[in-house]
This record gives structure tokens, C-alpha cells and sequence, in this order.
């Protein structure tokens, strides 16, 4: 897959180029000296030991060449990695793929899949631009017809809904497990269960929701799952990866052999992060089974997130759904996203900005053209959110005393005095007569395509 940034990753200029791709930088930092990031949604943080062991493979493969760096790591990149991808998301280890992003994994396969004239796609209020611009391409393509789930009024897919209107000319079903412009998680089992007695191909998003909430693609019923490494997983960028049910993987393989495949060194993150993520996993499990809950949700940290900018004034949140995962997405009725985001950002604290392209079929029915997205991390702490809140806070009010304060009056120059002169003699009028053509052509001139 073509290692383009997501659809759902919208970066401003101001956000810096080194952190959008990772690289080490200077980040600013309060009094206390800690930057507090809540982008992982965006951008995980990889561990040490992970962030090591890319730049060890970076620095041999410059070195020794790519050729030797693939040698020297044929069991991670043709078994291990497979091994813990097919662990995480319970499926075998051979129907699991490695690529390079989860959108350009679902075109791929999507690219090559042949509806009827007339049949039916689904897809969701959630899903992202990148996917509903491949469902737009193969409506193209093949004269299907694609219809959109409805939401019930608290903002849940209407399962209802879906239960009356499937049938067999439903050839494919694209949902979100986690959307990137807020927090809810969709009822992807309960969707699988509907779904099962049908022919329909059903594929499921996990970029937003694998590493941070349990992804059984078994458990699901799906026959394709795509995701993001660098996300909850905190591997680095430009490799993902993807379950495939057995009947499409031929399809899948034959597609993906024309496009490039990830970088060995992001393929070699990716196997440590999974190895990072499993031993934490078992971990916070332990841990909750003698202290109490665990883990992104279960630390209480998202009620004190939430709370945090409820009690900034002006904010309000984009939070539709009974289920919430470790994201939340805000907005400030008066000022802008964007300014916002810079602000805190010069406070040591580091959130992101959505906008409703991104997923074109929500935040616009929402009323938000922008909107700020924090996310937690295992490294989130709730001094991190203390901090967030108090630089939230410190940000409104100082950008809001300062669009109410008076500008003072501006001073307009005396205009000129106007300086009359004689009128000039008029010039003379050219004969009647064909105008004469110039030398050469000074336009662009527009041939119809026979």
C-alpha cells in the first residue's frame, strides 16, 4: 500500500513536520517539565525499546544495504510478525497480512471486487473519507448502489434498521470500529451477527481501536480487518496490517502484489510493538484481577478527561454513542480550532485537530467544521490531565479577554492634495479597417480532444 498519510490525519502547519513524522525535536514544556501528549490516536509514542530497534535496523540497512537487513530479519518478517498479529486478533497467523496503511489495504481489496449491477453497499455516518472514496470508486465502476446506515438519536448505528433491510444483494459492509473524529465504539460482533446468515463481504476499520480495545476478528465474523501500527500500537509509521478470510485472499494478494510494501526496518517496529503490547497487556490483566480495573479505560482517566473540558467555559463535546473509547473530541463555540491547538501546544500540551472532511458523513450533521481530539495513551497519567485542563482553561480565557477587548481607533493619513494638470491632447483615432494580427500568439489556446 502507498505509505500516504491517513485521510483522518489533518496537520496544520503549525504542528511541526518532525513531530507529524516522529523524528526527535524540541517540544516546549511547562514549569514542571513534562510535554503531555494526547494525540495517540494520532500518533502513539513508541516505547524505548521499539524506537531503539528501528533506528538499529535504519542504520544496517544504510549501511549493509536492504538486501542484508531482509536477511537478517527473515523470521520476524515472515513468521513472527504473523505469529503475534494472528495472537492479537485471533485469527490464524496465515490469513494475516502485513501493509503499509489500513485505507490502501481496503482499497486494494475493494478495488478488485465485482458487485452486481444494482446491488448494495452499507457503510456508516463514521466511516472515513479515505474508505468512502474507494465505495465511491467501485459504485463507479459497477453501478452498485451504496446506502448509508442510520443513527438512532443517541448517535448508535441502528442495528434495528439493519436487521429489516439486509438480504443478498448486500454485497458489502464497511464499518468503523472506532471512528477518528470521536470516541464511540461500534457494535462490530453484534453487526457480524446480523450479517452472518448473508453472502455480504463485511470489513471492518480497527485502526482507532486495535491496542486499545480487545480486536477478535474471529469473535467479529468480518472477512477483512485493516489497521494502523503507529496508533494505540505505538509502532512506528507506514506499517499496517490486515486479517483476511481465505476466500479473498487470493483477490487480496493478487491486488496488493503491484503496490509497495513496507519499509523491513517499520515491519521489524512493528513485531517489537506487538511484543510491547502483548507483555503490557498481561500486565494491566494481573493487575486488574488484584487491584481493580486497568488499562486506558478502566484507570478512570476518561471520566477526568471529559469532565476536564466540561468544566472549561464554552467547550462542548462531540461525543455521540453509549460506548466511549479512550477519545474525545471537543469544540469551542467562539474560538478556533486550530488557535487552540497552537496554544496548548506552546503550553507543553499536545492535542489534535479534526476536520469534517475526515469523515464527511458526521461532523458536518454535527455542526463542527473543526474540532480538537484528545486521546490517551499508557503513559497517560492524571497529572497529565490536571495539566490539560488547567492549559485548556488558561487558553479560553486569555483568547477570549482578548477578542473582547476595544482595538484602539486607526488613524487614517490626510488624503493628498490632488495635483491639477493640463488635459492631454487626445490621440489621434486610428482608421477604419481588419486590426492587424500580433507577431505571435500571447494566449492559451484550447484544442477540442477528437
Amino acid at each position: 500500500m502507498n505509505a500516504t498519510p491517513s485521510s483522518t490525519d489533518h496537520r496544520d502547519h503549525t504542528y511541526g513536520t518532525d513531530h507529524a513524522y516522529g523524528t526527535d525535536r524540541t517540544e516546549p514544556a511547562d514549569q514542571e517539565g513534562r510535554t503531555v501528549h494526547l494525540d495517540t490516536a494520532g500518533w502513539g509514542t513508541m516505547p524505548a525499546a521499539v524506537r531503539a530497534l528501528v533506528a538499529d535496523c535504519a542504520s544496517r540497512e544504510d549501511r549493509y544495504g536492504p538486501h542484508e537487513l531482509e536477511e537478517d530479519l527473515e523470521d520476524v518478517l515472515r513468521t513472527e510478525v504473523h505469529e503475534r498479529l494472528g495472537a492479537l486478533l485471533g485469527v490464524p497467523a496465515a490469513d494475516t497480512a502485513v501493509v503499509t496503511d489500513a485505507a490502501g489495504a481496503f482499497d486494494t481489496l475493494v478495488s478488485r471486487l465485482a458487485p452486481g449491477r444494482g446491488e448494495r453497499v452499507w457503510t456508516t455516518p463514521y466511516e472515513s473519507a479515505a474508505r468512502l472514496t474507494a465505495l465511491y470508486a467501485l459504485r463507479d465502476r459497477t453501478r452498485c448502489t451504496v446506502e448509508v446506515v442510520p443513527l438512532r438519536e443517541d448517535g448508535d448505528l441502528d442495528l434495528e434498521w439493519m436487521a429489516r433491510h439486509i438480504g443478498d444483494d448486500v454485497a458489502l459492509v464497511s464499518v468503523v470500529h472506532v471512528p477518528s473524529g470521536c470516541g464511540i465504539v461500534n457494535p462490530v460482533e453484534e453487526i457480524g451477527q446480523i450479517l452472518a446468515p448473508y453472502r455480504c463481504v463485511y470489513a471492518v476499520d480497527a485502526s482507532y481501536s486495535a491496542g486499545q480495545l480487545p480486536v477478535d476478528a474471529g469473535r467479529i465474523g468480518c472477512q477483512l480487518l485493516t489497521g494502523d501500527g503507529w496508533r494505540f500500537l505505538r509502532g512506528p509509521y507506514a506499517v499496517g496490517f490486515a486479517f483476511l478470510a481465505p476466500r479473498l485472499r487470493a483477490v487480496f494478494e493478487d491486488a496488493a502484489a503491484h503496490r509497495p510494501l513496507p519499509p523491513n526496518a517499520a515491519v521489524a517496529g512493528l513485531n517489537a510493538a506487538l511484543a510491547h503490547h502483548t507483555a503490557t497487556t498481561v500486565t494491566a490483566t494481573a493487575a486488574a484481577a488484584a487491584d481493580g480495573p486497568a488499562g486506558l479505560a478502566g484507570q478512570g482517566l476518561l471520566p477526568a478527561l471529559r469532565a476536564a473540558v466540561e468544566e472549561c467555559p464554552g467547550t462542548e463535546l462531540i461525543a455521540p454513542g453509549r460506548v466511549q473509547s479512550a477519545i474525545l473530541a471537543f469544540r469551542h463555540r467562539d474560538l478556533p480550532a486550530a488557535l487552540v491547538r497552537r496554544r496548548l501546544a506552546a503550553r507543553g500540551v499536545f492535542v489534535w485537530k479534526t476536520v469534517a472532511q475526515e469523515t464527511p458523513l458526521h461532523l458536518p450533521r454535527s455542526g463542527a467544521t473543526t474540532a480538537l481530539r484528545a486521546s490517551l495513551g499508557p503513559d497517560t497519567t492524571p497529572q497529565d490531565i490536571a495539566r490539560f485542563g488547567r492549559a485548556l482553561r488558561e487558553v479560553v480565557r486569555e483568547e477570549t479577554a482578548g477578542a473582547q477587548r476595544p482595538r484602539p481607533a486607526r488613524t487614517l493619513p490626510p488624503a493628498p492634495t490632488p495635483v491639477l494638470a493640463s488635459a492631454p491632447a487626445p490621440a489621434p483615432i486610428p482608421p477604419a479597417g481588419p486590426r492587424p494580427r500580433p507577431s505571435a500568439r500571447r494566449h492559451l489556446t484550447l484544442c477540442p480532444t477528437p
